[in-house]
Formats: structure tokens, sequence, C-alpha cells
């Protein structure tokens, strides 16, 4: 698919399961929520594999991969974001979220040394200015509760351990491991681990029947999921950590007018102008500069593989001499 068109589908379904997390709070434990989303979702993605003749035969080496990669983008990460929706409502979960860009930024920089260009410094400053501006009445409420430091804090753990799911997601490529399969084995494999903890805890597997929890459920388990992750960490593999991750930062302007619809949050002058910074740090990050090779477009592939094309053309050109 069309790099843009990825970028938005994941930027449209992210921004919105803030709020469907909301309907799975309750009665049923996080532990047990994230159990049955991503058990349901690796069974609907093993059965596509199987149906479209996918490999998922892998050696040892290659399923202790799959494991980390399904315990810190599948497992622990949405613990923690769960946790956290229960102290914050979900705009301010996913503001908080939105730090995921810097945390790959700098992720990259140490488990790849991906050079980051003055654009993305820019453009990342300017999403992160209006993050602070969007969160600014909370940051500036002289009555901030253990509560919301509590949520805050729950939120940037299950942020940085989701970040270094992403660098296991660019391993996976690098080792030449089809996206799907790694999907579907990853997980089975966070839902797994995370059943194990819910055992260990001693909290039972019980279902909430109602609408809210089973719609909610089905809507993430299947766009939140399959549809989002597939084109997220397909857009991670073309553009980058730094550059797809950025659509983070975005998602809170979907959630912001889902929650003022839903949770009645009332926007301010902060709120427009958190958006604003948001929305033009967004057209830096991702628009390509005139002057810049079209490979560092939003719609090729990172800049190593047009360095890499460049050198062996120069080769090609010496050899002939």
């Amino acid at each position: 698919m069309n790099n843009t068109f990825l970028y938005i589908i994941t930027v449209l379904i992210w921004g919105s399961t803030w709020i469907a997390i909301n309907y799975q709070l309750g009665g049923v434990a996080p532990e047990v929520s994230i159990v049955y989303r991503f058990g349901l979702a690796a069974i609907i993605l093993f059965t596509y594999c199987k149906f479209k003749g996918l490999t998922l035969q892998f050696s040892l080496r290659h399923h202790l991969q799959f494991f980390l990669f399904g315990i810190t983008l599948f497992s622990f990460n949405y613990y923690f974001l769960y946790s956290a929706q229960q102290h914050i409502n979900s705009a301010l979960t996913c503001i908080a979220f939105s730090m995921i860009m810097f945390f790959n930024v700098f992720n990259a920089r140490i488990w790849y040394g991906t050079k980051i260009t003055q654009q993305v410094y820019v453009g990342g400053a300017l999403g992160l200015l209006g993050i602070v501006t969007l969160f600014w009445p909370q940051i500036s409420d002289t009555q901030l509760g253990p509560e919301t430091l509590l949520g805050l804090g729950l939120c940037i753990m299950g942020t940085l351990i989701a970040s270094t799911g992403n660098m296991l997601s660019m391993k996976n490529q690098q080792m030449k491991l089809p996206l799907i399969p790694a999907m579907a084995w990853g997980m089975a494999y966070g839902a797994v681990f995370m059943a194990v903890i819910v055992v260990i805890q001693g909290k039972s597997f019980n279902f909430d029947y109602t609408f809210a929890y089973v719609s909610s459920l089905l809507y993430l388990t299947i766009f939140g999921s399959v549809i989002a992750f597939a084109s997220y960490l397909t857009l991670l593999n073309r553009i980058g950590a730094h550059k797809a991750s950025y659509a983070s930062i975005m998602f809170p302007a979907v959630a912001v007018i889902i929650s003022t619809i839903v949770e009645g949050f009332s926007w301010s002058t902060y709120t427009f102008a958190g958006l604003l910074f948001i929305l033009a740090g967004n057209l830096v990050v991702l628009i390509r500069p005139k002057q810049q090779l079209p490979s560092a477009s939003f719609s090729e592939k990172p800049t190593y593989e047009a360095e890499q094309v460049s050198i062996d053309q120069t080769e090609m050109k010496t050899q002939r001499l």
C-alpha cells in the first residue's frame, strides 16, 4: 500500500483506540483483556497465513526473537497503558504515549546508528511543543495528585517498552523475517506470557458480555491490533522509526475530538495551539525538502538503501574504467 495511506490508517485507528480501551476497564482485569485481545488477533493472523500459504515454520533462534518482540510490543507495554487509563483520561494517556517518537529517535541511534536529520529534530521539537501546550493545563495545575502522576508514570513506562518493541521489529526486518507471520507469533507469545502473569497473580479469566466490552474488544482486536499494527510496522520498515513514529504525535488530534464527544473534554486556547504545533511538526517531518534526495521522502525507503545503490553504481563505473 501507499505509505501515505498506511500513515493515515495508523493515525485514525490508534487515535481512536484510546477511548475503546476505556470500555475494557472495569469488571475484567487489564491483563485478562490483553490476553483476549492479542490471543484473538494471533488466531486471525495464523488463519490468514494458512489461507495465503505463508510459512509459519521458523528456527528456535527466530522464535526467541518473536518472543522478545511479542512481550515488548503486545504484552508488557499494553499492560502499563491499560493500567494508566485507570488513573487518567484517554486524551492524557494518548498525549503521554506520543513521546514514543523521541524514544524511537534515540533508540534507533543507539541500536542501529541511524542518523537523524535536522528536519526530524525541528519537526520533533514542534511536536513536543504541541504536546506540552496541549498538556499545559494539567502541567500547570498545582493540584496534580498522585493519581495523575501514577497514570503518567505507567504510560511512560509502557511507551519505553513499546519503543523497544519497535526496535525489535526493525531487527525482524534485518533478519528477513516476514511481517505477518512475525506478528502472528509475536502476538501469540505476548498473549501466552500475559496469561502466565494472570495465573501468577491469582486473577480469574472472567468475561464481560456487555455490548460495550465485546464491541470494544473486537474493535481493538481487528482494527487496533491486526490492521493498525500491520500498517504501522510496514511503515516502520519503509521509512524508519523516527518518521513512522511521528504518527503517535498525531494521535492526540483524533483522541481529543473523540474525548470531546464521549468524555466531555473541554477545548481551550491551549488545545487549538497545541494541535497547530503538532500539525506543523508533522509537515516538517514528513514532507520532502526541495533539495533532498528522493530516497529520503515519505514515499520512499530509508536513506541508507539509496546510499548503497549510489556506492554500487560508483563501483560499476570504476570497473568499466
